[in-house]
């Protein structure tokens, strides 16, 4: 992509922070769906954890309104593929349910410890050029570390389902989120690389 100036190499930054609102909604809107079909799940089988799910489910919805609420202003959509979002999140929410509250726990750290890397990204990017969006993702942030810790602190054990479950629950995560962006995670990623070795 050419910026407007017409130098190579470049993108526009008003086009990835479209972007990094598409993806965060898109992400949040999943995230509320995997917790949805666990919560279902959970109250016949694991009641005992119904309160902590239901209290991030919350956190989630909150998450979805805001980065809805802060579309308007920068010209940004909801993403096309939010069918996916959906159908994946409640399709994940039930089986990582059906294997048992520990699963349930490692496909919360799966999720959020990927959404956290690319949170930080997204963060790096947007310091210097979108400071309101920057705080609000910072708060967010803060939210999600806080599940994170929760799955980590709620598993009993860590056997060979932590093992298998955490990478494949995370590239699929890390895929949904590539697609989202058209590729501009990656991009991110590198460009965020870049700037650290200046």
């Amino acid at each position: 992509m050419v910026n407007p100036s017409g130098s190579s190499g470049m993108r526009d930054p008003d086009v990835t922070i479209r972007r990094i609102l598409k993806v965060n909604h898109a992400g949040e809107f999943g995230a509320i769906r995997i917790y949805g079909a666990q919560i279902l799940m959970a109250r016949r089988l694991f009641p005992d954890i119904v309160p902590a799910l239901e209290e991030m489910r919350e956190d989630e919805i909150d998450h979805c309104r805001l980065f809805r609420e802060a579309m308007p202003a920068r010209r940004a959509k909801p993403c096309r593929v939010m069918a996916f979002w959906s159908l994946g999140g409640f399709v994940l929410g039930i089986l990582t349910a059906l294997g048992g509250r520990d699963m349930i726990w490692i496909c919360t750290e799966a999720v959020e410890s990927t959404v956290h890397r690319h949170l930080e990204d997204q963060l790096a990017f947007l310091k210097e050029r979108d400071p309101k969006l920057h705080v609000l993702i910072a708060t967010i942030q803060e939210q999600e570390l806080a599940h994170l810790r929760k799955a980590e602190e709620s598993q009993k054990k860590r056997g060979l389902s932590h093992a298998l479950l955490l990478p494949i629950v995370g590239a699929l995560t890390d895929l949904m989120i590539w697609l989202s962006t058209w590729g501009d995670s990656s991009w991110m990623r590198a460009e965020m690389a870049r700037a650290g070795k200046e």
